[in-house]
């Protein structure tokens, strides 16, 4: 049995997850994340792992905007690992407030399943 190929509206959800996502990290925000999660999401970092929406609602405290920093994203690809999962590779680039010169910069991995038209599991990893 081969693997099934992400829908259009898995690929539309991952975007707009991603998007919300950028949106934490600007605004502070956590409310457009909530209802794209699935109740029983997991939400797995090197550091932290969290296990349901409850859990993510009360503990996500780590992603949230920079004091003295601003930050832009780029999404360098989003690929299709088949079975409602998919890996966006993105790029930041973090400047400070104010002058704006470059801080430093970060690429992650981001591994997303989609089950049931919500995120079942979000995976983060910092590869560089």
């Amino acid at each position: 049995m081969g693997r099934r190929a992400v829908s259009a509206d898995d690929l539309m959800l991952a975007k707009q997850f991603l998007g919300a996502l950028a949106g934490v990290v600007t605004t502070g925000d956590r409310q457009p994340l909530y209802p794209l999660l699935a109740p029983d999401v997991e939400w797995v970092t090197q550091k932290r792992d969290l296990v349901g929406i409850d859990d993510v609602r009360d503990n996500l405290s780590w992603v949230h905007p920079r004091e003295n920093l601003d930050v832009e994203f780029d999404q360098l690809e989003i690929a299709d690992l088949g079975d409602g999962r998919i890996v966006s590779d993105v790029h930041e680039v973090y400047r400070m407030k104010g002058t704006g010169d470059f801080a430093y910069a970060c690429d992650r991995r981001i591994e997303l399943t989609i089950r049931d038209g919500k995120i079942a599991r979000y995976e983060m990893e910092i590869v560089g």
